[in-house]
């Protein structure tokens, strides 16, 4: 964040503090906020609080004290984290660290409760990110009154009930109303309010966003002058969202944009100052152009500023393709190839080294694998990325596969490091993960043989035994394939193999590998936690050291389990009884439920994909593929931002292709129902009153400190009267695999590892998508809501969507009753696996919970007494309920 000198007299300066003070003035040249502690910006630090290891997310925190922030913005808005308990947590933990908690602190949350937690944890004067009119004036002053109170700054969007501020006149009137409530209402200090009245893209080609950064800056110099004593700020990246790739025309952008802010009294802009050019080094024939779009000075701004990037793009990669390696030896050509992924002369080059080896087989054992080798080598030591990796694998294979007719009864056996059996266990569908190790691994000099999905215990365990398998590698997303990885291991155990097992997927974790797994099986077992590590461990496993190697993992996983179990012993469980006494509380006389406009079901068949393109969320597009940043931020990191650049746009030309061939098609099913809650139940109608099923949810038994709930999902309906029920499933797989096939025929593993990546993240935000026509038509219990994608992916909505087999309602068994329900395979072509996985695997399933109130939570460990009564209301054994359960039973 900088802090740039307003164009004001004398304001009264923005006083913050920690342990020591923090003073603003219009002197101070830069404020430098740490936005790391934030779990929707940082995957680290997502992932170390998903996992409760708050010591090492403390290390984050002075990571930034360190790195010179002097305000640490910390943010726990995660789907599946209570985060209110967790903003408390590592704020009291904070406060006994004395480098990071003498700066302030900025609570930051789309969820009043969370920030009201944060506010009273917090020592010193910190800031409120941040509170607006969007759910009316009484919650506006609520928490304007108590942000006051607990002697806190405040961030004020310019957002009001009729949503955020597109105009100059929609500025003016939801600050200025914002203020006088604030000022004369409240008794708010002016200087402790900051204003945020909204930054958004130029030159989109809409019409209507020609004036959005002349109407800023109008807005701003009317703020300052207007409303004495109070601070703008805003996130000026967004002005140049239409340009991204273009680092040229952004960094004129922002310069010039904040140029002009600065003049109109901007004080902080939320920027990367990596992208700000010298104003008055800005080419003018460049700046002309920039300015006459953000100060809308022509008709043709947008066109003629789109012409001239092309042509500035043109000229930073105009450059003539350097084909000067063409020069160098067969063996420096192919290791050049694969190194930088180019397939265009393969053929050329494969057959000039044909014809120089004594046979094909020395053609893949020396210049193929010598260049082979070199990726692995940069892979390993971060000088090379997973899509530049996928793109050398399929080099090598096009490379193979031209070799392999001369090949005949020649093997390359020999000249491989081992042979590693990889397979997703039966019951999963899901094999991303799966596919990128195969990729690395095979890049290291690894031969892999890929059973696929939904593989049984028998044939793993067969093919392992016919190939001479020297390792094997289990996969799997869903919770059920934990339970079948140890089934697996019992297998091997009654069959006496030796083989090392590897354990991976989502779900997976050393912890349960130590205690379910490693228990069963005598010989290796072993957590990899992802592609990169799978190489190195796989490497120890079959060198000289691998029985040394073993018995340190068999020593540090019986340490884990030993500690699991005194952990397990030491926490404090309530029993069911009890928790049901202690619910989360809803005041049912202050929330009448809204009864949707269309009950019953509703079919969407071939949606738009162009539609379900625009609510793509790209951040966990760049983790599938191992690259660490949230977009759109992650295209300008210094360190892959070029490579997640090139990513990107493989990704825009594919989804245009997909689209264009209509390759996948998407399918959705909606049920709105009346319902009831019954007890931890909930009982779902038709319109004329007739049962039509009853699904089943749990409550949390973990001991709670103070006032704090024991939440169950049927808390959020009304046990008293008519309430409703949404349940979705939709999908974005049809037509995959017949692209799959495709890839796999063409030995093009980035292309197919990128089409089940897309259709994942087709699948996630068609059920965003739904769930906004639900809230806004179908239901319509929010009609008046006007999010921006970026909103909807913080969701700062109305309501939430759990789903079967995620933190608050972990059984996925419950899919079977949702899917009934909906007829979702008839009217979707969704399928449920044995285990209910959903095949195609890119589909999401779940419910519609509407009241205000309803929140995400993470269910915990379970006692005994509530899984024999769950088991009775689902009319099942307890042997099958606590196989489901068992990542949740505390016993």
């Amino acid at each position: 964040m900088i802090n740039l000198k307003p164009n004001t007299q004398n304001p009264k300066p923005l006083i913050l503090s920690g342990l020591e003070p923090l003073i603003i003035t219009p002197e101070s040249n830069f404020v430098n906020v740490g936005e790391r502690t934030n779990v929707t910006g940082s995957k680290r630090f997502a992932r170390l609080i998903l996992e409760e290891k708050y010591d090492e997310a403390l290390e984050v925190a002075l990571d930034q004290v360190r790195g010179g922030a002097q305000i640490l913005d910390i943010n726990m808005d995660e789907g599946m984290l209570d985060g209110k308990a967790a903003m408390v947590k590592f704020l009291h933990l904070i406060a006994s660290e004395p480098e990071i908690a003498r700066i302030p602190i900025m609570i930051d949350s789309s969820k009043w409760e969370i920030i009201e937690a944060g506010l009273q944890c917090i020592q010193g004067k910190g800031v409120v990110n941040s509170i607006s009119l969007k759910e009316g004036k009484e919650i506006f002053i609520e928490q304007a009154s108590k942000v006051k109170r607990y002697g806190a700054a405040v961030i004020v969007m310019a957002f009001d009930e009729n949503g955020q501020a597109d105009s100059y006149d929609r500025r003016v009137e939801i600050c200025r109303r914002s203020y006088n409530i604030l000022v004369d209402k409240v008794g708010f200090p002016p200087e402790d309010i900051i204003f945020d009245p909204n930054i958004f893209p130029v030159a989109t080609g809409i019409e209507e966003h020609n004036n959005n950064a002349l109407d800023f800056f109008n807005g701003t110099k009317w703020i300052k002058e207007n409303l004495q004593g109070t601070k703008v700020s805003g996130g000026v990246s967004n002005v140049s969202f239409s340009f991204r790739g273009n680092n040229v025309v952004r960094e004129a952008m922002h310069s010039a944009f904040l140029y002009h802010a600065i003049k109109s009294g901007m004080d902080m802009g939320i920027v990367n100052a990596g992208m700000i050019e010298v104003y008055d080094e800005i080419p003018k024939d460049l700046l002309q152009r920039v300015e006459d779009v953000l100060l809308n000075r022509r008709e043709d701004a947008t066109e003629r500023l789109l012409q001239f990037a092309d042509g500035v793009k043109g000229k930073g990669i105009e450059k003539k393709e350097d084909l000067a390696w063409r020069n160098a030896s067969v063996e420096e050509r192919l290791s050049h190839a694969l190194v930088k992924g180019i397939v265009d002369f393969i053929d050329e080059d494969i057959e000039e080294a044909r014809l120089t080896y004594a046979s094909p087989l020395k053609v893949i054992e020396k210049p193929l694998m010598d260049g082979m080798n070199v990726v692995g080598d940069l892979f390993g030591s971060g000088k090379m990325f997973l899509p530049q990796v996928v793109k050398s694998a399929r080099v090598m294979k096009k490379s193979v596969a031209y070799l392999t007719p001369y090949l005949e009864e020649e093997k390359a056996a020999g000249s491989k490091k081992g042979k590693i059996l990889l397979a997703t266990v039966k019951g999963d569908v899901h094999d991303i993960g799966k596919n990128i190790v195969g990729v690395v691994m095979a890049c290291n000099n690894f031969d892999i043989v890929d059973l696929g999905v939904m593989v049984p215990a028998e044939k793993i365990i067969e093919v392992a035994k016919e190939i001479d398998a020297d390792i094997i590698g289990l996969s799997g997303l869903i919770t059920p394939s934990l339970d079948e990885m140890v089934n697996v291991a019992e297998e091997m155990t009654r069959q006496d193999l030796d083989i090392p097992l590897l354990i991976g997927g989502a779900t997976t974790s050393r912890i349960h590998t130590a205690v379910k797994i490693a228990t069963k099986y005598d010989h290796a077992v072993i957590h990899v936690l992802d592609a990169s590590k799978s190489v190195g461990v796989s490497t120890n496993l079959l060198s000289s050291k691998s029985q040394d190697f073993t018995l340190q993992v068999k020593d540090e996983y019986k340490a884990l389990a030993h500690s699991h179990a005194l952990k397990t012993e030491a926490k404090n469980y309530i029993s069911y009884e009890a928790a049901k006494q202690n619910p989360f509380e809803i005041d049912w006389s202050v929330h009448k439920s809204i009864k949707p406009r269309k009950l019953g079901v509703t079919v969407f068949e071939n949606y738009n994909l162009t539609e379900i393109r625009e609510f793509i969320d790209w951040t966990p597009f760049f983790s599938t593929w191992m690259l660490k940043g949230k977009y759109p931020g992650i295209l300008e990191n210094e360190t892959v931002g070029e490579e997640a650049k090139k990513l990107f746009h493989d990704a825009q030309s594919m989804l245009d292709e997909i689209i264009n061939n209509k390759s996948i098609q998407a399918n959705a099913v909606v049920g709105l129902f009346a319902a009831k809650a019954n007890g931890d139940d909930v009982k779902v109608f038709s319109g004329d009153g007739k049962e039509l099923a009853q699904f089943h949810f749990l409550r949390q038994q973990g001991k709670k400190a103070g006032v704090l709930p024991n939440i169950s999902l049927a808390d959020f309906l009304n046990p008293n009267a008519t309430d409703y029920l949404g349940t979705f499933a939709v999908t974005a797989g049809k037509g995959m695999e017949i692209l799959v096939e495709k890839y796999k025929d063409d030995h093009d593993d980035y292309k197919e590892i990128m089409v089940k990546s897309l259709a994942d993240r087709l699948a996630e935000a068609f059920a965003e998508l739904m769930h906004q026509k639900v809230r806004k038509e179908l239901w319509g219990y929010d009609q008046s809501e006007k999010l921006r994608n970026d909103d909807l992916i913080k969701e700062r909505y109305r309501g939430i969507r759990p789903a079967p087999g995620y933190p608050a309602c972990p059984d996925h068994t419950e899919k079977g009753l949702l899917f009934e329900l909906l007829e979702a395979k008839k009217n979707t072509s969704i399928k449920l696996t044995e285990t209910y996985a959903m095949h195609p695997a890119a589909s999401v399933s779940g419910f519609y919970l509407s009241h205000p109130e309803s929140k995400y939570f993470g269910l915990g460990k379970i006692g005994k007494d509530q899984v024999e009564d769950y088991a009775q209301r689902k009319n099942m054994t307890l042997e099958e309920v606590e196989k489901w359960l068992a990542p949740n039973l505390n016993y």
